[in-house]
């Protein structure tokens, strides 16, 4: 084929007046569970609401880093289920994804972050996920550019290492779902915005767009990460999160020899290298909460030095990039999934800094909730009543900086 003869990806649709589902957000959790919805339970008569184009927010923005050796039971079996899916996600989509497991490791630079470490091994091992912690003289063999010395700031201690963990192509993940959810009927609404949600008698009967349209639904499912608080507001349910910009960078592409994703709680940092050979840096949140993507310098001036301390042989290399998205952050560091006090109105939100990581398994999950009526067993611990009664599932020991 040339020119104008490729076939698009997935069709467009003109805006109905009535879908069994709306979802609100064309990323990967959105699409997921259009695809799902219409994939495990025959609900077709989805739109999917994008006020952009597909994959424009947090989808497109993340470092597209994939694990599962978190902290607590329920969230190691959730991540754990999202990562099987991610293992098999290019046959089921007949689409390549580009997923590369090539390892993940966790450094420990004092004694403390090295109990921390062992604690979350032998909780993973409970769960039959696939995490040691190893040494030095093991580390430095994964990745011999790192500085294993006992020379520097932080010494390295030793590593939590998880071979499961690895890194994929987020927007071919965004394609290949929206392609999939397309061909089983889904519609996707590109530069679509949701400026309302209709209640009545606490029953959502139908929402707005900014194009005039009005589309009546029973069921209105909110997946728009840092957004997701502007869209709650709008049904009159509250959300516990706030939203803060995670900024990453890349820089130009050399020849491959870093081939595990690591990453340094203590230094603030995370570094994997790109199939084609960039590397890519992030960080923690931004200390201030924010809708803005804008990177900033002063962010690119701590990453460099942190980046230096563990892999001092890149001082060469030049940045090509930097950007910021939007982290949808709970007090607990969990997300909040399924009903609301609203209902019709369900949520998939508060995914901080790993929500690409749980794209499938949300996605999964929601489908089963919506279609079943009731969340099921693998999202029941992020209900939003879990703040009420104080049954946090605190991830933050594995999930604050550890992508």
């Amino acid at each position: 084929m040339t020119g104008g003869d490729w076939s698009r990806a997935f069709r467009h649709h003109p805006v109905k007046n009535s879908y069994d589902v709306v979802i609100i957000g064309g990323g990967v959790h959105g699409l997921a569970a259009a695809y799902y919805l219409a994939k495990n339970h025959g609900i077709t008569n989805v739109a999917v609401l994008e006020k952009s184009y597909i994959g424009s927010g947090g989808s497109g923005r993340n470092t597209a880093i994939l694990r599962s050796n978190y902290l607590t039971p329920e969230g190691i079996r959730f991540y754990d289920r999202s990562v099987k899916l991610y293992e098999h996600l290019a046959a089921d989509l007949n689409f390549n994804v580009m997923f590369s497991q090539r390892g993940h490791l966790t450094l420990a630079h004092n004694d403390s972050s090295l109990r921390t470490m062992a604690w979350r091994a032998e909780v993973n091992k409970l769960q039959g996920v696939d995490s040691s912690v190893i040494g030095p003289d093991e580390i430095s063999k994964l990745v011999p550019y790192l500085d294993t010395s006992a020379h520097t700031r932080y010494p390295i201690l030793g590593a939590l290492y998880h071979p499961p963990g690895g890194i994929i192509r987020h927007d071919a993940v965004v394609w290949g779902y929206a392609r999939a959810a397309d061909a089983l009927g889904v519609h996707i609404h590109q530069n679509t915005e949701l400026v309302g949600i209709d209640v009545e008698a606490n029953r959502v009967v139908g929402v707005r767009t900014a194009g005039g349209d009005r589309i009546s639904t029973p069921i209105v499912l909110n997946c728009t990460a840092g957004w997701s608080t502007l869209i709650s507001d709008l049904a009159g349910v509250s959300m516990p999160v706030q939203t803060f910009p995670l900024q990453a960078a890349v820089t130009e592409p050399v020849k491959p020899f870093l081939d595990t994703v690591v990453v340094s709680g203590t230094l603030h940092t995370y570094v994997s290298q790109t199939d084609r050979g960039e590397l890519v840096f992030g960080a923690s949140v931004d200390p201030f909460a924010s809708y803005s993507t804008r990177g900033s310098l002063e962010f690119v001036e701590g990453l460099a030095g942190h980046v230096l301390e563990l892999m001092p042989a890149l001082s060469k290399m030049r940045l090509l990039r930097q950007w910021a998205g939007l982290c949808d952050m709970t007090p607990d560091y969990s997300p909040i999934m399924g009903p609301t006090p609203v209902e019709g109105f369900h949520v998939d939100v508060g995914w901080g800094t790993y929500g690409f990581k749980a794209g499938p398994v949300s996605g999964e999950a929601m489908a089963d909730c919506i279609a079943g009526g009731r969340p099921p067993e693998i999202i029941s611990a992020f209900g939003l009543d879990r703040f009420e009664a104080g049954r946090l599932v605190g991830e933050k020991g594995a999930a604050a900086v550890g992508h």
